[in-house]
């Protein structure tokens, strides 16, 4: 399992449609708008690394609205959300 942060900066104005873009996408954990040099986070979660190439390339900067993103790679994840009664 890949677990990305993509980070994007959007043209001013763009920002609801590009949001509205991701709330469909199976792949998308969580995308919010954010302060500061960013416009969006997106947290999501694919199966392989070339599920990740296909989602960034073919769906996120396909995206009208979208300048420029980063991707961050999760290594290791601590998660205090419960997932089948376990609590961490």
């Amino acid at each position: 399992m890949v677990l990305a942060y993509i980070l994007g900066k959007v043209e001013t104005g763009n920002e609801m449609k590009v949001l509205d873009a991701f709330k469909n996408s199976g792949q998308v954990k969580r995308a919010s708008l954010t302060y500061g040099i960013y416009d969006l986070c997106i947290e999501a979660q694919l199966k392989t690394m070339e599920e990740l190439d296909n989602f960034i390339f073919n769906m996120v900067r396909k995206v009208p609205g979208i300048k420029d993103t980063v991707t961050l790679v999760a290594s290791k994840t601590l998660s205090r959300e419960k997932k089948q009664g376990t609590t961490i």
